[in-house]
């Protein structure tokens, strides 16, 4: 699993930070103007439950290596815009597998499950070479077929997102997703997200 940040809602005024931003569209709602400690005003709005002001910023992105079955559970939260690598379109001659722990910690399982996925790439192979369209030919790929995906949430989404797939209850690829994302945005958005690193992470 590889996950990068590659954009965020950036502020034409000021240092032009997230937070920057989000406090001053918070600010509009008071007829209050910014005085410099974007975190504190951030803080006690989202301790409020005043989130609304939190979706002005949105963070993109690149997601690879992450299962289809992963990013089934993914694309239904919603705010949310993805692209998705397509196996309609990629010719998938070589394709990867994410291996489950409950797999790869078990010598029997696992060789039956490498026995399996030979055979799923022999068969697209041999598919793809009697002249089958990639996009029939993908029916025989597995849900731990690894896939690309960009996405973007604002933030309001994104602390919905790890309130459900960060607990220990979540699915363990999708919280292990989950909690990287997490360590990503804490560092760029500390007073948003912080709450929810203290809960997941720094906690345990």
């Amino acid at each position: 699993m590889h996950v990068e940040i590659i954009g965020v809602t950036s502020f034409v005024q000021g240092d032009g930070g997230s937070e920057a931003l989000l406090e001053y569209a918070g600010r509009a709602c008071y007829r209050s103007v910014p005085r410099g400690n974007p975190s504190k005003f951030l803080k006690s709005r989202i301790s409020e439950g005043h989130e609304s002001i939190i979706e002005h910023t949105s963070i993109t992105f690149d997601i690879r290596g992450i299962s289809r079955a992963c990013s089934h559970q993914l694309v239904r939260h919603r705010i949310a815009s993805y692209s998705q690598e397509s196996q309609r379109y990629v010719d998938m001659v070589s394709p990867e597998f994410v291996v489950p722990p409950s797999v790869a910690e078990n010598a029997q399982a696992l060789a039956v499950w490498e026995k399996l996925m030979s055979q799923v790439t022999e068969a697209y192979h041999q598919l793809r070479g009697y002249g089958v369209w990639k996009e029939d030919a993908r029916f025989v790929l597995p849900n731990a077929t690894t896939t690309r995906i960009i996405v973007t949430m604002n933030f309001r989404s994104l602390r919905h997102f790890f309130s459900v797939r960060c607990d220990k209850a979540a699915q363990w690829e999708i919280r292990a997703l989950a909690l990287e994302l997490l360590r990503q945005v804490h560092a760029l958005a500390p007073a948003v997200f912080g709450d929810l690193y203290e809960r997941f992470i720094a906690e345990g």
